[in-house]
């Protein structure tokens, strides 16, 4: 009897084995699928929020008098390496105008990507321009930045006139002074909301150069779903489309923190095993991810086809950042880490956020 007990005992056991050893298969192979992720990011606590609102005025050319034009918040934030410094171009809202405050595009530099100097006055803002029109009186938000292969800065942002949100882009050789080249979409798509513009990018050094695939230059943009355009030279642009519509390529998914909507972090870089995004989602207020407040916004990643951009071949199921600092959940947005700035830099990843469209946080991989 004893003998027999023995047997069931020694086969009950070994199929347990089997199947911790099939669950940890199953977990490594799980392990391995998610290997062309950017991680862990850390958030630098000792710094953070590493930048904040100021008192710096400036002579505002529209309303031709001195506006304190990073009073209100400062936040969302572009990053590039040059020089052997990272420069920080941010949006900065004043206290003024009807729609609470005028955004305007600021620049910081840092010689160790964590302490930061701004300059007095903004380099990108509404003016008296062709612009105006697109820009006034919401302003100038949200940045994005590349290098073209001659080292001209290609820069993404988005018009608020206080009715619809436009991405635009304009150019510049050394961060300061900049061309603005109007709309990225045009024709149908003038007058259709748009926000977001991340150019898929490849890694030389410290540098993010924009990089062709199959001849053309990509980029991601929306804040509901994501999309898709293509260019030729890197100023004019062509929604991608399917089916008379622009076409899809990342979608919201019920039950997590990216239900409600996916919008474009920093660039997208183009890798070995596939064109990487780093991206911001929000949770639904109910129908959402549970574990997180209604209404975050938290950041994810996804891998896209490297010969073809539009194809999604994996995504992260957990965020990566969440707001759980005082100043992340509560500003002038509550519940809000929104990445949009990143650059490599003595040898580390630097990730630059908004917190609570309030301030400006730093992670580091």
């Amino acid at each position: 009897m004893n003998e027999t007990i023995n047997r069931r005992f020694f086969c009950i056991t070994g199929a347990l084995l089997l199947m911790l050893g099939f669950q940890e298969c199953k977990q490594k192979e799980s392990a391995q699928s998610k290997d062309w992720t950017l991680l862990p990011f850390i958030k630098v606590d000792s710094v953070n929020p590493m930048l904040r609102a100021g008192t710096n005025a400036f002579k505002c050319p529209i309303l031709n008098s001195l506006v304190k034009w990073d009073e209100k918040d400062v936040f969302n934030p572009a990053a590039v390496v040059r020089d052997g410094k990272i420069y920080l171009l941010f949006r900065a809202e004043d206290t003024l105008g009807k729609y609470a405050g005028t955004s305007r595009i600021g620049l910081a530099t840092s010689e160790d990507g964590l302490h930061f100097i701004k300059m007095s006055e903004p380099v990108l803002f509404p003016e008296n321009d062709e612009m105006k029109v697109y820009e006034w009186e919401g302003g100038i938000e949200d940045p994005r930045v590349v290098e073209s292969d001659d080292s001209t800065y290609i820069l993404t942002y988005t018009a608020y006139d206080g009715k619809l949100a436009r991405l635009c882009l304009a150019t510049s050789k050394d961060l300061v002074h900049w061309t603005k080249h109007g709309l990225v979409l045009n024709g149908a798509y003038t007058d259709t909301w748009s926000k977001s513009g991340a150019i898929v990018a490849k890694q030389q050094g410290d540098r993010m150069v924009a990089q062709k695939i199959h001849g053309k230059y990509w980029m991601y943009w929306g804040d509901t779903d994501l999309f898709l355009a293509t260019s030729d030279d890197l100023v004019h642009w062509m929604p991608l489309e399917e089916n008379g519509k622009v076409k899809s390529v990342l979608k919201p998914r019920s039950g997590y923190f990216d239900s409600r909507l996916v919008e474009s972090g920093p660039f997208a870089i183009l890798t070995e095993k596939g064109v990487l995004l780093l991206y911001n989602g929000m949770n639904l207020e109910t129908g959402g991810d549970t574990s997180i407040a209604s209404g975050a916004y938290c950041a994810g990643q996804a891998l896209f086809d490297p010969t073809d951009p539009s194809k999604l071949v994996d995504r992260s199921e957990n965020n990566f950042l969440m707001p759980d600092q005082p100043y992340e959940m509560e500003g002038q947005v509550n519940q809000v880490c929104f990445i949009e700035g990143m650059v490599h830099f003595k040898g580390k990843w630097f990730l630059y956020y908004g917190t609570a469209d309030s301030k400006i946080g730093v992670a580091v991989h």
